[in-house]
């Protein structure tokens, strides 16, 4: 008998969280599991955790976990992590996008000695603007970060607990758990899949959250950003000392003294805007080194079931 715990970040499903658990069951009774399903309400504003608590009566495997307030859907993840104890181990989010159905023939690759196995996504069913963002998001990540994090992979996957332990030994206050996955190490590999549609609802990421977690990835796992600090640094001097060439020989050699303070606003600006953000960008991992030195919990838990 198998023994599997698979992590659902919950949030503001109510309305069609006993769809998952349906799938999930029949899924679960198909293939004989020893189960442990990890729910993590994170700050819901409906009322999912009566539900769960339901839930959990008439499905005995299932754990609660509700987070104090809305710390974030990676934070949820891996506080559903931390408290996994069977041998593989599953994420997968509430909104059925991603299909309960594929994670036995994700299992079969851990049998076979991989250690990783997580869903690429074949083609994106969202809106234009945020399959354009996704799309530049992992495309500029893949050629700036200093770790591979293979392209369009999300959290959708399965993994040895062997490999959650390691994942959770990196005790960042930011995680960006595809790229802690892929950080880690161990055999891992991507099977493409064809991501469901939305069944109901609004997608709790808005374009604030998905530019908040696409730092969090540029800016764990790339020193690219610090460096294009120098690179501006030298390209602004040699621009300086090009135009500096440029008035020196109109001055000496035809006699030309260029007046006015057009050029002068020019250089004040582009060195300006330079500065400003150069300092945005080492202001940013000075930010970060701020949040990890105070040592914050991840998340504050404010009740649990069957934990």
């Amino acid at each position: 008998m198998m023994k599997v715990s698979i992590v659902v970040p919950v949030f503001n499903s109510s309305g069609f969280l006993h769809l998952l658990l349906e799938h999930i069951e029949l899924v679960r009774k198909a293939q004989n599991w020893n189960l442990e399903l990890i729910l993590v309400d994170d700050g819901s504003q409906d009322n999912v955790y009566s539900l769960i608590e339901s839930f959990a009566q008439q499905y005995p495997y299932i754990k609660g976990i509700k987070l104090s307030r809305n710390f974030g859907h990676q934070v949820a993840v891996r506080t559903g992590l931390s408290f996994v104890t069977q041998e593989y181990v599953a994420i997968i989010d509430d909104d059925m996008q991603d299909p309960p159905e594929l994670l036995p023939g994700f299992f079969e690759y851990l049998k076979k000695g991989y250690e990783v196995v997580y869903g690429v996504r074949r083609k994106r069913k969202e809106g234009m603007v945020k399959v354009t963002l996704y799309n530049l998001f992992y495309k500029v990540l893949a050629r700036i970060s200093d770790t591979h994090i293979p392209l369009d992979s999300g959290d959708f996957c399965v993994m040895t607990k062997k490999v959650v332990d390691h994942m959770l030994l990196l005790n960042e206050s930011k995680p960006f758990l595809r790229g802690i996955r892929a950080w880690v190490g161990f055999r891992q590999l991507g099977l493409e899949y064809e991501r469901n549609e939305r069944f109901q609802g609004k997608s709790g990421y808005t374009i604030k959250k998905l530019l908040q977690i696409a730092f969090d990835g540029i800016f764990a796992f790339s020193s690219f950003p610090i460096r294009v600090i120098s690179f501006l640094g030298f390209a602004g001097l040699s621009i300086g000392l090009l135009y500096a060439i440029y008035i020196l020989t109109l001055y000496f050699f035809y006699g030309i003294s260029i007046q006015g303070f057009t050029s002068i606003v020019l250089l004040v600006i582009f060195f300006g805007s330079l500065n400003l953000i150069s300092v945005g960008l080492a202001g940013e991992y000075i930010y970060r080194i701020f949040l990890e030195t105070k040592k914050r919990p991840h998340a504050v838990i404010a009740a649990t079931i069957n934990v």
